[in-house]
């Protein structure tokens, strides 16, 4: 029997068991879809040009119409799922359009989506929830940080470790992610490195574009520290 963890997550005031291999984007799921509905479907996200009814739609389109999640991969064919975006999410008239909208997505994919593996769904889907949950979170003027369990921190770290490559590649700098516990990573390397430090969660807010949202600090050359801070990050 595969062991399992309490992951601390806002869920209707209880606490979700979840393997410690596999399982943790159920509750994710679950919570991001909460947050939607909390926030209803006219409210800011970090997300630039999106309200919670475009995040709403992208979320829904990318699990059920395989062009959409194609133009999330390859360049060429981002227009059109941007268009299908925006189409969907101008249909959300009311908020009863919303929340059925927000609904189907919280019960999961359809049944031939390629979600419905459990590997992918976990790799495409951990950091995706967390960090748009947070967009919502951190769109306001007030927001505090969720205070996440271990083994939940743990495995966005994981997943940050396999992608942190790619998401500072357009960086001209060594980057090294630290977190405050003691675990370090070369995301890239090169003669002048920043190291940034930060909890898991913090760090993927950071490493995807969420700079000035993200509750980090830096430790490197001044110069080296204002260049980073300038600079594009994520995808």
């Amino acid at each position: 029997m595969a062991k399992t963890t309490a992951v601390h997550v806002p869920t209707r005031g209880t606490l979700v068991l979840v393997s410690q291999v596999m399982h943790f984007v159920d509750p994710s799921r679950e919570v991001l879809a909460e947050t939607l509905l909390a926030a209803g479907p006219d409210s800011p996200t970090l997300c630039k040009g999106w309200l919670t009814r475009d995040l709403a739609a992208h979320l829904y389109l990318r699990e059920r119409k395989a062009a959409v999640g194609l133009g999330l991969l390859i360049k060429r064919l981002s227009k059109a799922s941007d268009q299908a975006t925006a189409a969907l999410a101008a249909k959300l008239t009311t908020p009863e359009d919303y929340n059925k909208l927000v609904n189907s997505f919280r019960a999961g994919p359809s049944a031939f989506s390629p979600m419905k593996i459990k590997a992918l769904d976990e790799s495409a889907n951990l950091i995706e929830y967390f960090v748009h949950t947070e967009d919502i979170r951190r769109a306001v003027d007030r927001w505090a940080p969720r205070a996440l369990d271990e083994a939940y921190s743990d495995a966005l770290w994981d997943e940050l470790v396999k992608r942190a490559a790619i998401l500072y590649r357009g960086v001209d700098l060594g980057i090294v992610l630290v977190r405050p516990s003691g675990p370090r990573h070369v995301a890239k390397r090169a003669p002048v490195s920043v190291a940034i430090v930060g909890e898991p969660g913090e760090l993927l807010m950071h490493a995807h574009g969420r700079t000035r949202h993200a509750l980090v600090t830096f430790e490197g050359q001044p110069d080296a520290v204002a260049l980073l801070q300038s600079a594009e990050v994520g995808l």
